[in-house]
């Protein structure tokens, strides 16, 4: 096992997408070494790491090795498959190491996740990213929480900002979750609520009132729906971890559930990169696309 008192000089990133690529260059500015392995990534994930300056290894089991922690940073669908593919590395390769599960996921997840690593050699932290990839001197928020919490601590101000919420496995996603629920759940509410409105012929009227009386939302609405091709399918699932979240403690998992499929629709509708500068062009496309039959 992984001494919980070693000082990290080596990070693994899992995978190099946006968030990732962007806290893997953030931490080498910080004079940390990076790696990576884009095994079967796609050239994107390739150019990004390339220009970020994070250094591809060969295989899982050579990135364990190397690693003196690893941050998982992908869509939910992948995260507990992943981290079992970190496991099965570390048993093959008899190293031991620590992964920092930076994912939207539900805390039944990610203590599901401790579970499958029993015995691995690896040593699970739980971890819950608030904001955006580092930029311009500013980076993201990380929740982390579990035993090995203060290893993924060292990185606090090496381009993200780390906060300890305690020993448990899933008090830090469970932040993540509540989080994004206010976030990512009002940007689908406000789109639902635009195609509604566009559907019920009121669209034009509906929009002069939030210019006068929520001039704010509809600005927030505005900028929502330019982000949407790019992020929608990645939302998918973090709302649908969200209403598992809900439902486990009894809180209705239906708003959730909902958001997932409006992201849905704008995935089906919309090309990445597409073009939504113009607000009333975006919903009218949206509420034909999908209209029901």
């Amino acid at each position: 096992m992984k001494e919980l008192s070693m000082t990290v000089k080596t990070v693994g990133i899992l995978s190099p997408g946006e968030m990732g690529a962007g806290v893997g260059g953030a931490l080498r500015d910080s004079g940390l070494s990076v790696l990576t392995c884009l095994s079967g990534r796609s050239s994107a994930s390739r150019e990004r790491a390339q220009a970020a300056g994070i250094e591809d290894v060969p295989d899982l089991g050579t990135l364990v090795q190397r690693s003196d922690l690893i941050l998982s940073i992908l869509v939910p669908a992948r995260a507990r498959g992943v981290a079992a593919a970190v496991g099965e590395a570390a048993r093959a390769v008899g190293a031991s190491t620590i992964l920092a599960d930076c994912n939207a996921i539900a805390p039944q997840t990610v203590q599901a996740m401790e579970t499958d690593l029993d015995g691995s050699g690896v040593t699970l932290v739980d971890g819950g990213i608030v904001g955006g990839p580092p930029r311009n001197g500013q980076g993201p928020r990380v929740y982390a929480s579990g035993a090995a919490a203060a290893v993924l601590g060292q990185l606090d101000g090496c381009g993200i900002d780390v906060v300890d919420v305690g020993p448990e496995i899933g008090k830090a996603s469970a932040v993540k979750m509540c989080y994004a629920a206010m976030t990512k759940g009002t940007t689908a509410l406000r789109t639902a609520l635009l195609v509604a409105a566009r559907r019920l012929d009121v669209y034009d009227d509906l929009i002069a009132e939030m210019e006068d009386s929520q001039a704010a939302a509809l600005g927030a609405a505005t900028q929502g729906m330019r982000r949407l091709p790019n992020v929608a399918y990645r939302w998918i699932g973090e709302m649908e971890e969200i209403a598992s979240t809900f439902a486990h403690v009894g809180v209705t998992p239906d708003f959730h559930s909902g958001a997932a499929q409006v992201f849905r629709e704008v995935d089906a509708t919309f090309e990445r990169d597409a073009d939504l500068s113009d607000l009333a062009d975006a919903v009218n496309r949206l509420a034909e696309t999908n209209e029901p039959a």
